[in-house]
């Protein structure tokens, strides 16, 4: 009976190891963009992460119902299996339990197996996520193009005008998303802006402008 007792404790500590989770952080290396502020990259990681569980949320939820599934389903089996056995040999109660046993330990291995490639299918996708949100706000990502700095590039330059927006978003001057385009909407929130931070008010995209944004802490 003791032994009976150390399987199934080892198998609930099998079930529980093989659990996913839904990511927290993502395992890739990123680095501020051109003339970003620290304060201006973490909040640039903190977005990125929230946006980045929103696109894998559920996900780990759903392996743990396969795995716990895998498990009931396992053990159901391998009891009506073990009491067909038992009874042939005069104890089909015996038969049951160890068949129920055996079963449950194959079904939850087989399901922490498949619980564990989704969590390294969700730990990928959630690194997507955040590699494509931070490139988006400015920063450099490994496997994306490195971004230019903005003292090389003119005025309202698509590439400028996107990393303004991102800035003006992070500030709530500027609903997203981000396309590059210096339209209507854009240029009412440099302006407004400007006029907050004293500066002379141009709606116009610029090199100063993204460093006097990048240097203002909020979000």
């Amino acid at each position: 009976m003791r032994s009976l007792h150390a399987a199934i404790a080892a198998t609930i500590a099998l079930a529980l190891a093989g659990c996913a989770h839904t990511p927290e952080n993502a395992t890739i290396a990123v680095a501020p963009g051109p003339g970003k502020s620290f304060e201006a990259f973490q909040s640039d990681q903190a977005f990125c992460r929230q946006f980045a569980q929103s696109q894998v949320a559920g996900q780990a939820q759903a392996a743990n119902r396969t795995t716990m599934i895998g498990a009931g389903g396992g053990a159901l089996g391998g009891a009506a299996l073990g009491a067909a056995g038992g009874a042939i040999a005069g104890n089909a109660g015996a038969g049951a339990a160890i068949g129920a046993l055996s079963g449950l330990v194959l079904g939850t291995a087989g399901g922490a197996l498949m619980s564990n490639n989704q969590q390294s299918a969700t730990q990928q996708q959630f690194n997507t996520a955040f590699a494509q949100c931070m490139y988006s706000r400015g920063n450099n990502v490994p496997g994306f193009p490195p971004h230019q700095q903005a003292s090389t590039l003119a005025p309202n330059d698509p590439a400028l005008v996107r990393s303004v927006q991102n800035e003006l978003i992070r500030l709530h001057y500027l609903a997203p998303p981000a396309d590059g385009i210096a339209g209507p909407a854009t240029i009412s929130a440099i302006t407004r802006f400007q006029q907050v931070a004293g500066m002379q008010p141009s709606g116009e995209a610029s090199a100063a402008l993204l460093a006097r944004l990048q240097s203002t802490p909020g979000g």
